[in-house]
């Protein structure tokens, strides 16, 4: 019972909350306007990306191989999403050996002449060398996400005594292509393989599989991340700093929190009950827990309140209550299940149009409920 008034108490007060900043929203055009599916000529496939960070510049540094293929009608020419990169070089790719090709660049979309026609299902490969500059990017955010800019350092250069140093990305609805050239649409899907490098101090989240991390001379490691399912652009994520890294399992799967590490010893008491929840989900629906592991990360300064990237949740840092705190409840066990939730609706089924997102959210919202009635 006092699960349940708490929980009623909060939703109450998001409702208020969320009424109050719907009625301080001016630009109502999104009731007018419907955002159908995008067009689709070229289909993503995979996406290989080694970036390396400039702490002090808030700077991404990138190479990104990515493989595509017509979607449907033969087609010489590939947009890509770029928001406010420095483009260095574009090519395409065939095994070691690249060529250059021919592109226009508007500071928001990359527009690549192709060495040929390609006809449908004829994969090829282009590969990119950009800067990729979050900080300097103006696009603006929403009311449900407050910030547009893709990749977020926080406390690059150690300035704030009080503030670890962290970087995290959030893609949601169309950010993703502030720090990786990509179709950013929600009806593409593609798999990934991400290799960051990072002061050797931090570690390191990404999609998927940890498959590799390597040592460099100059103090760095470099930790590679491998997704074998395609899921849609707005869910690739990277995470890095200075956490716990606190490990359960689900049927062989690896199910870890990233939190501070002044969290780490009550890092289950506000996440333990992820393994039940993924045995409840996968039996409620029929559909067993589809992704290689989950994970899930606390990040400080989160411009939403959390985001299911696919494999690594991340969380805004009121996600983290210490011992005395949590003897009144878990306050934040409704937005894990939400999150979780989504790896089905959301990241497994995915709404082709932004229009449509309120079915990935509503079903995201009704587990909350689901998981309440199943658990208390």
């Amino acid at each position: 019972m006092k699960k349940l008034l708490m929980y009623l108490l909060v939703s109450g007060a998001c409702y208020g909350a969320m009424a109050q900043e719907e009625s301080e929203q001016s630009d109502t055009s999104w009731k007018k306007m419907y955002r159908e599916s995008a067009p689709k000529i070229n289909d993503l496939v995979h996406t290989k990306l080694d970036a390396k960070f400039d702490y002090n510049k808030a700077y991404l540094n990138g190479k990104v191989w990515i493989t595509l293929k017509p979607h449907f009608y033969s087609t010489d020419s590939l947009q890509l999403d770029a928001k406010g990169m420095t483009i260095q070089k574009v090519a395409l790719s065939k095994g070691s050996a690249t060529s250059p090709l021919k592109f226009e660049y508007d500071g928001m979309v990359l527009d690549i002449k192709l060495n040929k026609t390609y006809k449908a299902e004829e994969e090829y490969t282009i590969y990119i060398e950009y800067i990729a500059k979050p900080d300097e990017y103006t696009g603006k955010g929403s009311a449900a996400i407050t910030d547009a800019k893709g990749l977020y350092f926080i406390n690059p250069r150690g300035e704030e005594k009080d503030k670890p140093t962290q970087l995290w990305t959030q893609g949601e609805t169309e950010g993703t292509s502030v720090w990786v050239p990509t179709i950013d649409r929600p009806n593409q899907k593609s798999t990934n393989e991400f290799s960051m490098t990072v002061p050797d101090k931090y570690v390191t989240l990404s999609n998927g599989k940890l498959t590799g991390q390597k040592k460099n001379a100059d103090g760095t490691r470099t930790d590679t991340w491998k997704m074998e399912l395609p899921h849609a652009p707005y869910l690739f994520f990277m995470g890095a700093g200075e956490f716990a890294v606190v490990k359960d399992s689900y049927k062989g799967k690896e199910v870890s929190y990233y939190v501070e590490k002044e969290y780490g010893p009550v890092a289950r008491k506000i996440f333990g009950n992820t393994p039940e929840m993924m045995a409840f989900f996968s039996k409620l629906l029929g559909v067993e827990y589809p992704w290689a592991k989950y994970s899930q990360m606390v990040g400080r300064d989160f411009v939403s309140g959390a985001m299911e990237n696919t494999t690594a949740t991340l969380h805004q840092e009121s996600a983290q209550q210490d011992a005395r705190e949590l003897i009144d409840g878990n306050s934040w066990e409704g937005t894990i299940a939400h999150e979780l939730f989504h790896h089905w609706f959301g990241d497994l089924v995915t709404s082709e149009s932004w229009s449509n997102l309120t079915v990935n959210e509503s079903f995201a919202n009704y587990s909350q409920v689901l998981w309440q009635e199943h658990k208390y």
